[in-house]
């Protein structure tokens, strides 16, 4: 009696160990990027931010050293000069003024990689799609974006904060939260402006609209270059619901210890997470609904 052999050397049908091992590799292969996607995603944002890497390097060193110069020492000086050298808040203004731009500086950076590179993925160079066509899924390409922007915040505000030691600007042992406090300002900030671009068919200036009546205003009300209360009380609202008004607030108590209450603390960090992760949930939800039409 005759038996028919297969390929390898087994009985016809048994595929052999040599392509069951090279199937279970091919398995394996498979699995990585549902498990990992997130991070091949993040990995292709880094990529892409090579190729703008000196405007990220020019700003990452330059608008620190211009702003502390330009806000803490030119105009700290005058204020230094007429109200003596503790006048707002008990501290300088350039102590006072430095966290706020810390974390200006991280909402800057999520409200530039937020939008655009949203708006690029799905409509200009819809790249999202081409992922999506792949194992990795929509969720995991919103969680690989949000990634890399926490990694290039944490980046522009660890640069700050350098300078802002190099100044004298943080007399608390504890400012180093501040690095923190404005990614978490930034992110509270950006994933909201995330979602907004994700629904968009097209831009035809919305996103321009943004930063000029969202952004710079917000940089301007949100008690940034003088405390919020020296303002008139019908547009004190306005830093109320500011995400960085309370990350200023907050990297305020870490950088100098201004008095604040416990429970005024914890505030700020529950808004600031729930803005987050509500906006972050609800992006993943756009691109799911987007992507897979």
């Amino acid at each position: 009696m005759s038996v028919a052999v297969g390929p390898a050397g087994g009985a016809a049908g048994d595929p052999g160990p040599e392509t069951r091992a090279e199937a279970r590799e091919a398995l394996a292969a498979a699995a990585r990027p549902r498990r990992f996607g997130a991070w091949y995603v993040a990995e292709h944002r880094f990529r892409v931010m090579r190729s703008y890497l000196q405007t990220v390097l020019v700003t990452g060193f330059g608008n620190p050293l211009l702003y502390l110069l330009a806000m803490g020492l030119g105009l700290g000086s005058l204020v230094s000069a007429n109200m003596g050298p503790n006048a707002v808040d008990g501290v300088s203004y350039l102590a006072f003024v430095a966290p706020a731009l810390l974390c200006t500086a991280a909402v800057t950076v999520a409200s530039e990689e937020f939008t655009y590179p949203i708006m690029l993925g799905f409509k200009w160079n819809p790249t999202f799609y081409g992922i999506n066509a792949s194992p990795i899924s929509p969720g995991q390409i919103i969680d690989g974006v949000v990634i890399a922007v926490v990694a290039r915040i944490l980046g522009t505000s660890a640069i700050y904060f350098a300078f802002m030691v190099l100044f004298g600007a943080v007399p608390s042992p504890w400012g180093w939260v501040s690095i923190l406090v404005g990614t978490l300002g930034g992110l509270a900030f950006g994933a909201p402006i995330m979602a907004y671009v994700a629904t968009l068919e097209q831009d035809t200036g919305q996103i321009a609209m943004l930063m000029r009546f969202v952004l710079l205003p917000m940089s301007l009300f949100s008690g940034t270059f003088f405390p919020l209360s020296s303002m008139p009380w019908f547009l004190q609202w306005i830093g109320w619901i500011s995400p960085l008004w309370h990350s200023t607030e907050l990297s305020r108590v870490f950088t100098y210890g201004m008095s604040e209450p416990l429970w005024l603390s914890v505030v700020h960090v529950v808004y600031l997470a729930a803005l987050f992760v509500a906006f972050w949930l609800w992006s993943r939800r756009i691109a799911a609904r987007r992507l897979n039409k």
